[in-house]
Order: C-alpha cells, then structure tokens, then sequence
C-alpha cells in the first residue's frame, strides 16, 4: 500500500514538472513574438525591390577650360608705345571695344604707303584716259593702251590691299593704333602694360578673349581605365568654388592620345554655362556614370544592414512575418545597393528604420 501511495506521488511531481515546463515554453513563444505596431509602421518605408541594368561609376580629375571655338587671341600688329590699357583681366568685352591704344611710328608709315598708292592710282587711271584718247585720234597702237589699263589694275590692287591692312587691324588716320575685340566675351589672358613699348618683330600674345557660355571640361584618364571609356557616357561635375552645386553633362570627345607627362588621356565633357559659374582653370572632379550590360536585384542602400561583416535586408510580407534575410552585395551605388542574391524581384523590403525591426528580431 505504502508502496503505491509513494509511485503516485512521483506520477504526480513528474506531471506537474512537464506540464511546468510546457506552460513555460508556451509562455516563452508568447513572450518573443513580433508584431509591428501601427506607430512602427508609419515611421518604417516599404520599397519593392526590382530588377534594373548595373551601373558602375569611374571618378576622374580634370579642368575646366573655354572651347576653343569660342575664344580669341589678340596680337600687336605695329611697334609702339602702349598709351591706355582700358580693360583688365575678367572683364567682359564688346566685340569690336578698343582693349588698348597704342601709339605707333608705324601707324604712320601705313598712312603714307596708302596715300601714295592712292595717288598712283590717280596717274594710272588718268595715263590710261590720255592712251585711249591718242588711240582714237590714231597717235598710238591698241598696245599702248592695254599697257596703261595693266597699269591701272597694279595700281587698284594696291589701294586695296592698304584699304584691307586698315579694315583689319582697324587703323586710323594719324599715329593711334587701336587694339580692338575680334568677338565678345571674357578678357581670360592679359600681358599688356602701359607705357610699354611693344615691338613690331616680336608676337606676343596681349590678351585672350573667351566666350564661356558653353564650357569644356577636360579630365584625365589613367591608362588602366581607357578600355572603360566610351562617348557618351553621362557625367557628374563637382568644383570646389561650387561644393553643393552638381553640373551634368556627356563625353562628347575622346583624345586618343596619352600626354607623355601625366601618362593619362583625355577626354572632354561639353557643358551649358549660362550664369557664367564656371571659369577656365577651374578644377574639376568628374563622375563618369556607364551600364556594365547586365541586370540585377536593386534595393535602397539604406534597407541594407551590416553586422559581424555580413549584409541583411528585413523582408516585409505582414505585421507579424518579417525576415531577416543575408544578402550579398554586389556594389553599392549612392542610394542604390544591386544584390547577387538574398532577394527576389518583387519582395517588399524596409528602407528606412530597417534596424530598429533587425535588434527587435534578432537581440
């Protein structure tokens, strides 16, 4: 009898104990799970993960520079001695503005030769009116006149090579010689004092003059890269004078030559310029942006979360069945992450306070 009373009570401690324990671990189950509230939710994002061509980035450097059929440079034509400078390095000028006054013994020597062809002309042509009436009245042969007609057209062609010497370098009666603008736009360059003396044998460049409206931009490209190059390609800008200001544009131009000091070639990005914000000389950092011709998975860089070197990306289906999901990262790309696996086309993924669901599923 005792002996049985004894085998009861031990049933009954050892059903009491399992009935313990699996009260425990329903109470455990209840304990840890998850489900997200109507607050986490309208602090979370959802995005859909899609598919989409792989982009990759090349960062150059490089300069801003004036397109060279845009820019002018102005040379003396005459010696003397520079009496006004009216311009000074940055200042826009007017197609046609004098930039400087110079005045030239030359000047003066161009004078003279253009009187004396005008005055040689004169005799020709009235050489040629006294054959012709000779001719008529039978004192001389048909030669003679043709000889002063020959005579006459020597005598033009001079007057109008001086009239074209005075047309182009825009001379003047007397001794001033003004140095004119050949276009409008920007003085970029000036090596013109005044008082100086400029010398007629020496061509020195006086100034430059560029239109900067459209604007060149010239990076170098290091020889490991040229294979990646191609026209086309769409390009970021970046200067310092402007760090949160971001100019666009495309390679329009490949230099197929390497500059034996750099060992880099270039290539040149044509961009509008309309405020006139940048400046040749300027440096430049230059984003080239191309597709590597294949697709994959794409997220929002912020939906992936690192932890003990490995990439995970919480995979939303409902309030209470959330993923933790490893990933593999293929390149990060600004806001872009392109997936080589981990998820598919289509699923749903948390973009913004990803982490707050990961420590909540995972601590």
């Amino acid at each position: 009898m005792n002996n049985n009373i004894i085998k009861a009570v031990v049933v009954c401690t050892l059903w009491q104990g399992l009935s313990s324990c699996h009260n425990k671990e329903k109470t455990d189950d209840v304990k840890f799970a998850f489900t997200m509230s109507d607050t986490m939710m309208s602090r979370c994002q959802f995005t859909k993960a899609s598919e989409s061509d792989v982009k990759t980035e090349l960062k150059l450097f490089g300069k801003i520079a004036a397109d060279n059929n845009k820019q002018a440079q102005v040379y003396p034509v005459v010696g003397g001695v520079v009496e006004k400078i009216n311009v000074e390095l940055g200042d826009y000028v007017q197609q046609g503005q004098v930039l400087a006054v110079v005045r030239s013994s030359e000047v003066a020597e161009f004078q003279k030769e253009r009187l004396d062809a005008q005055s040689d002309l004169m005799l020709a042509e009235k050489n040629l009116r006294v054959a012709k009436d000779l001719y008529e009245g039978k004192l001389n042969s048909e030669r003679d006149v043709l000889a002063a007609d020959k005579e006459v057209e020597k005598a033009r062609a001079s007057v109008n090579r001086i009239n074209e010497v005075y047309q182009i370098y825009n001379i003047k009666k007397g001794s001033i010689y003004n140095i004119t603008a050949p276009l409008s736009g920007f003085i970029v360059q000036k090596d013109i004092n005044q008082n100086e003396q400029l010398r007629s044998d020496k061509s020195d460049l006086v100034f430059a003059i560029a239109q900067i409206d459209d604007i060149w931009v010239l990076a170098n490209v290091n020889e490991s890269d040229i294979g990646k190059i191609k026209e086309g390609y769409e390009a970021d800008i970046m200067t310092v004078s402007y760090p949160d200001k971001l100019f666009t544009g495309k390679v329009d131009k490949i230099f197929n030559a390497i500059d034996p000091q750099t060992r880099a070639m270039k290539v040149r990005i044509k961009i509008a310029n309309p405020d006139f914000l940048l400046k040749p000389e300027m440096n430049a950092t230059v984003t080239l942006k191309f597709s590597e011709n294949k697709k994959m998975v794409t997220v929002p860089s912020s939906s992936v979360i690192f932890d003990n070197s490995r990439a995970y990306v919480m995979v939303f289906k409902s309030k209470s069945v959330i993923e933790t999901r490893q990933v593999e990262v293929y390149r990060q790309l600004n806001d872009v992450t392109y997936l080589s696996s981990g998820v598919n086309e289509g699923e749903t993924v948390i973009s913004k306070n990803g982490l707050l669901i990961y420590d909540a599923l995972n601590d």
